[in-house]
């Protein structure tokens, strides 16, 4: 009887078709909810795509400011307005868009962008050759295990994983072009982005980005790339000549054009806001690249996963996290070195440049190839490498487009996404004299240490073969698993024995070669090997297998590598938010900076002087960092003299008083600095006609003498 009370005491349902005017409640409420939930499935795309318009925006304004000799502060002043007019059209776009599509939804009441869109269709369409897959299998099985096995005390000769690869990069694309080819003509649709999914990457963004509040990693050339957004900064001014040895008076390094953008962007922004170029950079834009980065490794990771994407960008998360250690794992490039341009560069330019190439070939919509034009923009205004690397990721793109007959297609992004890097570089070097790689050619990494070097080796490194030479078969088919395919060819004839060395006497930038592998974007790559197809009787088993392959994935990382916040990774973890130098050496910087000095340079120990320019551009020292000495010429007095007074502030080498005082004049150096247990520069500086004017206590106990005039 309770349940029949309880239905003839229920209302009845509202009239499904409400008298002119009037709107029910229900509706309305439904119609809400599914904007909001529009809103937050399309976020991670709209910050994103608009970050990289945004960007693009400001290295074009940069460039051009050097026609009429605009200020930074003036520049940045003129794109914040610029971005404020697009940023108003685009929300009145988008919420047009957003409010079409949900009232449409509501009529039919189910939400278009709640329902997934097919996360079980298979990575590839079957294969029709079962030996050639076979083959395949067997090729990147052998090749992901000798390639790991390098660098371990078994010794592999490089050319067996060089081979192996390369044959199982040549029938993984074979298959793929046969699927493709034999596959249905319609593009398959995207997939669709749900609320659920991209609340999960926004969080997981928003975590990333607050972690890097708290991880500290010194690294030798932020003396250069933050250093001049300190010296831009504090001055106003963009130096196109030398400003770490002279005040922009020697002529400028001849590896570093002043094409990038990114510490103009981070100089001006610290000026017109008022504070500190250092605080700008790692407590502002740091943690604003970090959730950058993480929703581009998210978007790039829902397109290419054929199903269970939230699992693979976990283990993408995890891999980054916990594979760090060597100064050229992927990890190191990500939250410790992620204000540097290239950090940003290979970390969320890659994954998304693959994307917008993949939804340009899917639609070919003039959207997709303007946002490949934007993106190779903010490439170069992040960093040189981008025109290294871009023509390789778009080569492979482009290659096996044109296996598919889609040449006119491949054509048009390879101008879209080379022209304004290229043509840059161009200028600029017609512009300032040719570039010159001087000490560049000093490091070269063969194929095999350029392998060890950044998806490593071990366990870690046959993790990463098997997502390097087993991409293609993993990804979702048509367009994703063809990029894969082209990626793996690409990289596999790069690993060649004997490649890399070629490239490298052609185009004489054997120092950078070793970045090769970024255009992999590997942490997915590494991701999609978890979606892997498991043949069981139900979808719970299936999903349970995958559930347990990320498990013994990270695992693996947590057992086998070094991980992010590991001392072994150079990485200091803070308990509240720092600058990314060690706390003595800036509290040292400080200290000096804060006395009562002549002019001149200061001598001080090599950790200190590098520190400097970090915190000022005031303080001039003798030696920022011995590495850029190389394009000065080391043979020169020039750089004799500055190697000389460093080792004896270091305490190093003990020169003689007539060998230290003509370096000492023709530096002028009118402020010496050293710790208190260098006893023998402490008793020889007097010698020299320099007296004790300050000393500081522990912990970093200091005594500066100036120069008696």
């Amino acid at each position: 009887m309770a349940n029949v009370d309880s239905i003839a005491v229920a209302p009845a349902e509202p009239d499904p078709t409400p008298r002119s005017g009037q709107v029910t409640r229900p509706t309305n409420d439904r119609a809400g909810w599914s904007r909001v939930r529009a809103l937050v499935a399309a976020a991670p795309a709209m910050l994103t795509d608009g970050a990289v318009i945004a960007f693009a925006l400001f290295t074009v304004l940069y460039h051009l400011a050097f026609l009429g000799d605009l200020r930074p502060s003036v520049t940045f002043r003129i794109w914040l307005v610029a971005c404020v007019v697009l940023a108003v059209v685009a929300v009145l776009r988008a919420r047009r868009r957003v409010g079409a599509a949900t009232d449409s939804a509501a009529t039919v009441s189910t939400p278009a962008v709640s329902t997934p869109a097919a996360q079980e269709e298979p990575g590839s369409a079957p294969p029709t050759d079962r030996r050639l897959l076979i083959g395949v299998l067997v090729a990147a099985a052998v090749a992901a295990v000798s390639a790991g096995l390098a660098g371990t005390s078994v010794s592999v000769p490089w050319w067996i994983p060089g081979v192996a690869g390369l044959l199982a990069a040549v029938g993984g694309l074979l298959l793929v072009r046969q699927a493709w080819l034999s596959g249905p003509v319609p593009t398959p649709a995207a997939p669709a982005v749900t609320a659920t999914q991209s609340a999960y990457a926004l969080v997981v963004s928003v975590l990333v980005g607050i972690s890097s509040f708290f991880l500290a990693r010194n690294t030798p050339d932020d003396v250069y790339y933050v250093g001049k957004s300190v010296w831009i900064a504090e001055r106003d001014l963009i130096p196109l000549n030398d400003f770490l040895f002279s005040e922009n008076v020697l002529p400028p390094m001849g590896s570093q054009p002043p094409i990038p953008s990114i510490e103009v962007f981070d100089g001006a922004f610290a000026n017109v806001v008022g504070i500190h170029a250092s605080s700008a950079l790692w407590y502002v834009l740091l943690p604003i690249m970090a959730v950058f980065a993480v929703l581009a490794l998210w978007r790039l990771t829902h397109r290419w996963a054929p199903r269970r994407p939230m699992l693979a960008f976990t283990v993408a998360i995890a891999y980054l996290y916990l594979v760090a250690g060597g100064d050229a794992a992927l990890g190191t490039f990500h939250l410790p070195r992620l204000h540097e341009g290239k950090g940003i560069f290979v970390s969320a330019v890659i994954p998304l440049m693959w994307l917008y190439l993949t939804e340009w070939f899917d639609n070919r919509s003039r959207r997709s190839l303007l946002l490949i034009v934007a993106l190779s923009i903010t490439a170069i205004g992040l960093t040189n490498t981008a025109a290294i690397i871009l023509p390789m990721l778009v080569g492979a793109a482009g290659f096996a487009m044109l296996l598919v007959g889609r040449w006119k297609a491949a054509v048009v992004a390879a101008v879209a996404a080379l022209a304004y890097p290229i043509g840059s570089l161009v200028v600029s070097r017609l512009a300032l004299g040719g570039m010159s790689a001087t000490g560049a050619d000093d490091v070269f990494f063969d194929a095999a240490s350029t392998y060890r070097r950044t998806l490593l080796f071990g366990v870690v490194g046959v993790i990463s073969g098997l997502a390097l030479w087993c991409g293609a078969l993993l990804a979702r088919r048509r367009t994703p698993a063809l990029l894969a395919a082209g990626a793996t060819l690409a990289m596999s004839v790069l690993f060649v024995p004997g490649v890399l060395q070629l490239l490298s006497a052609l185009s004489g930038i054997s120092v950078v070669l070793w970045r090769v592998p970024w255009l992999l974007a590997l942490p997915t790559l590494i991701g999609l090997l978890c979606t892997v197809r498991v043949p069981a009787p139900t979808r719970a088993l299936r999903r349970a297998a995958s559930g347990g392959i990320a498990v013994l994935l990270v695992a693996s990382f947590a057992l086998f590598a070094t991980p992010m916040w590991s001392p072994k990774s150079w990485v200091e973890v803070h308990e509240r938010p720092t600058w990314k130098l060690p706390q003595q050496r800036q509290a040292i910087a400080f200290w000096i900076k804060d006395l009562d000095r002549p002019q001149g340079l200061l001598l001080a120990p090599k950790t200190i002087m590098r520190t400097t320019p970090i915190v000022t551009s005031q303080v001039r020292v003798v030696l920022p960092r011995d590495f850029y000495l190389v394009e000065y010429d080391l043979t020169s007095q020039f750089a004799k003299d500055r190697l000389l007074l460093a080792e004896f502030a270091d305490g190093t080498a003990s020169p003689t008083p007539s060998e230290l005082a003509p370096a000492l004049d023709r530096l002028d150096v009118g402020t010496i600095c050293v710790y208190n247990g260098n006893q023998y520069a402490r008793d020889t500086a007097p010698q020299l006609g320099y007296q004790e004017f300050a000393k500081r206590p522990k912990p970093g106990a200091m005594t500066c003498f100036r120069r008696a005039d």
